[in-house]
């Protein structure tokens, strides 16, 4: 059984998360008893982990799928019934991504806390290890101020 990390998204201020929790391999590269990367390294592996599972998603999204009466009714549920069969054709610039998160991350959009640890330079050392679990906050401006 390969080791994962959890990422999980939060906005201050609302009990419901936007995203569910998802999961991603721990780095190979790393070793499995707590081995270090800067919190900069760490956003932009998630970052393009999370680029090519859209980009996978988006491949699958071509091809026309036969849905299960649950699956009509889950997706139902959700809002959105969605066979596929299309081409969005829609690109995605790695570079211009991670720059994107680097930056909000630098203008206080989100916070980060890895094992309930929280990170706020970006040239911090963070530690992981096969389990950790990594947050996302999204702050919430305040409006008036």
């Amino acid at each position: 059984m390969s080791s994962t990390i959890t990422i999980t998204t939060k906005v201050l201020g609302r009990r419901k998360r936007i995203l569910d929790d998802w999961s991603i391999p721990f780095p190979p590269d790393l070793d499995d008893d707590g081995d270090s990367l800067t919190l900069r390294d760490l956003i932009t592996r998630i970052v393009i982990e999370q680029i090519e599972a859209f980009r996978q998603r988006q491949e699958r999204r071509k091809f026309i799928a036969v849905l299960t009466e649950q699956q009509i009714d889950a997706a139902a549920e959700k809002g959105k019934v969605d066979m596929g069969g299309r081409d969005l054709n829609q690109k995605v610039d790695t570079d211009e991504a991670v720059a994107a998160a680097l930056q909000a991350f630098e203008d206080g959009l989100y916070l980060v806390s890895i094992d309930a640890q929280e990170y706020r330079d970006l040239d911090a050392q963070v530690f992981l290890q096969p389990d950790s679990r990594i947050t996302f906050i999204r702050l919430v401006m305040l409006a008036g101020g």
